[in-house]
C-alpha cells in the first residue's frame, strides 16, 4: 500500500475541515438514559438488526491479542467501558463508540475473526448485505477460527483461556460470559428533527480523549446512505484515483470528504453558510433520503466530468504549490457539472487546461484558495470565478 503524507492531500490548514465553531448544546432537546445489557443480548442486538455497526465504513482494526484482552476481561468479570448508542427510532440504534467491543463480541461468538488484508473487501460486502453472510463467515480466505491468544509474562505460566473459543469455553465460563453486562448509554435528539448536528457533536467529544477520528469519519458512521454507498465506488474510479495522490482510498477518508464536498457544493452551493462541517453534516443527513435514481444520476454525472479529464492533466485539481487542493477541485468540478445538473443531462462542459491554469493564476481566486476556505465570501467567490473563467 502506498504512504500517504497529509501534506500532499491539502493546501491549507481551513481545507481539513475542522470547524473551530462549537455547537450549542443549549438549541438542542436530548436525552440520555443508561442500559445494563448482558453480553447475549447485545449480540442478538447485532444479529437481530436492531443495533446498527455502520462501521465497515470505519474498518474493524482490532487485532487477535487485544480482541482476545476484551473477550477474557468480560469472563472473569474485569468492567468494559460503557457503550454509547444513537436511538434513530424506536428499536433502531447506532453504535456512536463502541463498535470495537460490539464487533469482538459479535465474532467471538460467531468463532470467526477477520483476516486484515480482508477487511476492505469484507467493508463492501458488509454493505451490500447488511451484515456478513454464513458462507462468507465460513470461508477461510475471510476469516480464521477466533481462538483466544492470551499469553502470560512468565514461561512457567499457562493462561487458562488461551486457545479456546465460544464452543469451548467450559459451561460455566460460557454462562458467565454470557451474562456478565456492559453498560450502554442511549442518546436521543428529540429537537429538532432536521438534521444529526448535536450526535455529531457528542460523538466528537467521545473520540477526543482517545485516537482521534475525523470529521469524515464521524460523518460516515452517523450519515450512511445509498448516496454513501455511490461516494465509495466513484472513489475507486481509476481515473480519480491518477487524480489524487494516492492511487488507493485514504484510511481517514480524506478522499471521500472531498467528494461529498463537490457534490455538496454542486447542489446546495448557492445556501451554502459556515461552518463547512456543519455544512456537509446537513447535507450527508438531506442525501439519506435521495431517490436511488438521483444517486445514479450522481453517478453517472462524476463518470462524465472524469471522462472529460486528460489522463495527462495528473496535476489539475493542484495548486501552484504543487499540492491537491480541495477548494480547486470542488470549483472545477462544479463549474463543468452545473449546466448539466440544472438540465439534468449529462452534458457536462468541456475542460480546458489552458483555461484552469488561468484561474488558479487569478489573484482573487487564489486568495478565496488559500485562506479562509470556508467562509461564504470566498466559498461564493471561487465557485462564481471559476463558472466565469471555464465558460469564457
Amino acid at each position: 500500500m502506498e504512504e500517504e503524507k497529509e501534506i500532499q492531500w491539502i493546501d491549507t490548514e481551513d481545507d481539513l475541515l475542522e470547524s473551530s465553531e462549537d455547537i450549542s448544546f443549549t438549541e438542542y432537546d436530548i436525552s440520555v438514559s443508561p442500559n445494563d445489557f448482558n453480553i447475549k443480548t447485545l449480540f442478538d442486538f447485532i444479529s437481530s438488526g436492531v443495533v446498527k455497526i455502520p462501521g465497515f465504513q470505519r474498518n474493524y482494526v482490532w487485532d487477535i491479542k487485544r480482541a482476545s484482552k476484551l473477550i477474557e476481561s468480560i469472563i472473569i468479570g474485569i468492567p468494559i467501558p460503557q457503550i454509547f448508542l444513537y436511538e434513530e427510532a424506536k428499536n433502531r440504534f447506532t453504535v456512536i463508540d463502541g463498535q470495537q467491543r460490539y464487533m469482538t463480541i459479535y465474532y467471538f461468538m460467531k468463532k470467526r475473526f477477520p483476516r486484515f488484508e480482508k477487511r476492505h473487501e469484507l467493508r463492501v460486502i458488509f454493505d451490500q448485505n447488511k451484515g456478513i453472510p454464513e458462507a462468507i463467515l465460513n470461508d477461510n480466505e475471510y476469516f480464521v477460527d477466533f481462538n483466544l491468544t492470551l499469553l502470560t509474562s512468565q514461561p512457567n505460566q499457562k493462561n487458562k483461556f488461551n486457545k479456546l473459543n465460544y464452543f469451548t469455553l467450559d459451561e460455566d465460563d460460557r454462562t458467565s460470559f454470557e451474562l456478565r453486562t456492559i453498560r450502554n448509554i442511549i442518546i436521543k435528539q428529540n429537537a429538532p428533527d432536521d438534521d444529526h448536528s448535536i450526535v455529531f457533536e457528542i460523538f466528537n467529544r467521545l473520540n477526543s480523549g482517545g485516537v482521534n477520528l475525523k470529521p469524515q469519519e464521524i460523518r460516515t458512521s452517523l450519515f450512511h446512505s445509498n448516496f454513501y454507498d455511490m461516494l465509495y465506488r466513484i472513489n475507486l474510479n481509476e481515473k480519480w484515483r491518477k487524480l489524487t495522490p494516492s492511487t488507493t482510498p485514504n484510511l481517514n477518508m480524506k478522499d471521500i470528504e472531498i467528494l461529498l464536498r463537490a457534490f455538496a457544493m454542486l447542489v446546495e452551493g448557492s445556501n451554502y453558510k459556515p461552518s463547512m462541517t456543519k455544512f456537509l453534516n446537513k447535507f450527508s443527513f438531506k442525501a439519506k433520503q435521495f431517490p436511488d435514481e438521483n444517486i445514479s444520476y450522481f453517478e453517472k454525472l462524476f463518470s462524465t466530468f472524469m471522462d472529460h479529464v486528460s489522463s495527462s492533466e495528473d496535476k489539475l485539481f493542484h495548486s501552484k504549490t504543487g499540492r491537491f487542493n480541495i477548494s480547486v477541485f470542488e470549483s472545477i468540478f462544479v463549474a463543468a457539472c452545473s449546466d448539466a445538473f440544472q438540465n439534468k443531462t449529462l452534458e457536462v462542459m468541456d475542460i480546458d487546461f489552458k483555461k484552469v491554469e488561468l484561474l488558479k493564476e487569478d489573484t482573487g481566486f487564489i486568495e478565496a484558495t488559500q485562506s479562509d476556505t470556508a467562509s461564504e465570501k470566498n466559498v461564493t467567490y471561487r465557485l462564481n470565478r471559476a463558472k466565469v473563467m471555464l465558460g469564457e
